[in-house]
């Protein structure tokens, strides 16, 4: 069994937090949750039941009534608290989190900060939820629109990202006077129930944020049905998503959705390709590959497409594939073996279809898996149209501007895109016809807490993060006011 060595051992709980409770499941059933680069068992969760989901909501009902009362400075002093103790347990949460799911200690390090960022940031909007007086319609009417707290809302989290997805949703729905049920991915839920350790502590009533542990077929699913849950914000495969809007139709909730991502990251010829190199580097290797924004699709011009190779095996050479606890290494490992069985078989397909090796070959020990980059890459590979979620690198070439824009949009998908050029006319004109939630120009960082995230087309609803984040968990009313008679 792993040993964490953490500072505070209290936040690490094996129980799920229900209404204000630590809990148990009703039936005693537990889920063992392992650590990728190890095998090794790391704990055990409740598998909560579907009843356990109901009094989850239920209490979220009871504290979101009081809740939603409160000022909006007394809500931001609660999450500027959560926010401070994020901060002050950044070395046991990045531990806990790359223990169980696998990303190294830097990578969990600034993860952990980043979650923490959207407390801030919410907090200080919370201040700043207005609405509106309209020009008076008519002599003795007076219209105003009202923003009200959309009331009891759920989210279902991944696993790549296991503290800053819980944050990017929690912080705007407590900001905007709302409460939340999470239900935390089943291979990596530690992170959660340490935040909801901090939450407690930050002095967040009792039942208005409830981390409940399990499976979707029996959490998942009441809080998708459920009439009192007003909200679901889910992150996820868009397959997932779809079932969720399937199962919250019949409530008519309000849905996020962050699904799936096919990103083309585009190289024109007059990019800076040490600046070009540098940003793939940081979008497609980060957390092994195993994010819905990263350079999915990389398009690289004729003209730069020899040199841009020569830079950038460079650069891949440099990465160290190991456990996220051994200083030096800069690369985790998968999540798990379904994860790794997914990559050999995107490389497989393309190398069958004509793409070779400008890499090492792939190579798989256990859940880790060598950086690889494959060139000769055609649009009729599994690799073009599917999601690898892993350290693989394509490259297609191009020569022509349209025909990189074109290749780019042919997916279902639109989350996040890239391109490189110090051309502004073109900037312009590709940044306006690119078909994505999310543009990078001349970056491949493009996540924040105060900017807008979310995508188009196939990749999902709703934005999270920015101003528009908080707007997500809020109802307008128009009150009209007319002039009583004498």
């Amino acid at each position: 069994m792993t040993t964490l060595h953490l500072s505070d051992p209290f936040l690490f709980r094996q129980q799920a937090y229900i209404a204000g409770q630590w809990q148990d499941a009703a039936d005693g059933a537990r889920i063992a949750v392992d650590n990728p680069a190890t095998g090794e068992i790391i704990g055990h969760v409740p598998a909560c039941t579907r009843a356990q989901a109901t009094q989850a909501i239920e209490g979220c009902a009871r504290a979101q009534a009081e809740w939603k009362k409160r000022l909006p400075a007394e809500r931001a002093a609660i999450l500027m608290a959560w926010h401070d103790l994020i901060l002050d347990n950044v070395d046991d949460l990045a531990r806990i989190m790359t223990i169980e799911q696998g990303k190294v200690l830097a990578e969990a390090r600034g993860e952990v900060r980043y979650a923490a960022s959207f407390f801030k940031w919410f907090a200080e909007e919370a201040r700043r939820i207005d609405g509106a007086i309209l020009a008076p319609p008519t002599p003795g009417r007076h219209v105003l629109v009202l923003k009200e707290p959309v009331g009891v809302t759920a989210a279902i989290t991944p696993w790549n990202f296991p503290l800053a997805m819980i944050t990017r949703k929690c912080a705007p729905a407590l900001a905007a006077g709302c409460g939340m049920v999470v239900k935390p991915s089943e291979l990596t839920p530690f992170s959660a129930l340490a935040v909801a350790v901090l939450g407690e502590r930050a002095g967040v009533p009792a039942g208005l944020v409830s981390v409940i542990t399990g499976m979707p077929d029996a959490v998942g699913i009441e809080l998708s049905t459920n009439v009192t849950v007003r909200k679901l914000s889910f992150t996820g495969s868009t397959r997932v998503g779809s079932i969720l809007m399937e199962q919250s139709a019949a409530t008519i909730k309000r849905l996020s959705l962050e699904l799936g991502g096919n990103a083309p990251f585009i190289v024109f010829e007059d990019a800076d390709i040490e600046l070009a190199v540098e940003g793939v580097m940081a979008s497609k290797f980060r957390n092994a590959g195993q994010t819905c924004i990263c350079a999915n699709r990389v398009f690289v011009h004729d003209a730069i497409h020899d040199r841009f190779v020569e830079r950038l095996m460079q650069a891949v050479a440099e990465l160290k594939v190991g456990n996220g606890l051994e200083e030096g290494s800069t690369m985790g490992p998968l999540i798990n073996a379904a994860a790794v069985a997914k990559v050999e078989a995107h490389v497989s397909d393309a190398l069958d279809k004509g793409a070779r090796y400008v890499s090492a070959p792939l190579s798989v020990e256990g859940c880790f898996v060598s950086p690889v980059v494959l060139t000769g890459v055609t649009t009729q590979m599994r690799i073009a149209s599917e999601e690898t979620f892993g350290p693989v690198l394509p490259i297609f070439r191009f020569d022509a501007e349209e025909d990189a824009v074109r290749m780019a949009n042919g997916t279902p998908f639109g989350l996040a895109s890239y391109f490189f050029t110090r051309d502004l006319d073109r900037a312009w004109r590709v940044g306006e016809a690119l078909e994505f939630g999310m543009v990078g120009l001349n970056t491949g960082a493009i996540s924040m807490e105060s900017a807008p995230f979310g995508g188009v087309k196939q990749s999902g609803l709703g934005r999270e993060g920015g101003h528009p984040g908080i707007d997500e968990f809020l109802e307008l009313k128009s009150f009209h006011m007319g002039a009583a008679r004498a």
